[in-house]
């Protein structure tokens, strides 16, 4: 019999990540985060410190690109246009959401 141990973390977007952290969680290597930080397409809490630190938040985000890397073959310059669009995405969703919530129900 082969036991596997998994390890679950509840993802707190509040939290702070490396850069190693984030690849880890990511699948995404650290040398193409690191591109994507050249590309400004994923941007640190504080650019100026070293080593950066990342928001939480870019793990979904992040996650999701690097599955459409791979079942698409995308260049990771495509990435960085694709995660631009992702983030934006769940920006204009969570803005909706918020609107609908002023929405009474009978009008909906």
């Amino acid at each position: 019999m082969n036991l596997t141990l998994i390890e679950w973390v509840w993802l707190d977007a509040s939290e702070t990540m490396t850069l190693a952290e984030l690849s880890s969680c990511c699948g995404i290597a650290t040398d193409d985060l690191q591109e994507l930080v050249e590309y400004s397409a994923l941007v640190p809490l504080q650019p100026a410190t070293q080593p950066p630190s990342f928001s939480a938040e870019w793990v979904t985000p992040l996650r999701t690109a690097g599955k459409l890397r791979s079942d698409f073959d995308l260049e990771l310059f495509t990435v960085a246009l694709l995660l631009g669009h992702l983030n934006r995405i769940e920006t204009l969703e969570r803005q909706v959401k918020s609107l609908q919530a002023l929405v009474p129900a009978h009008f909906a």
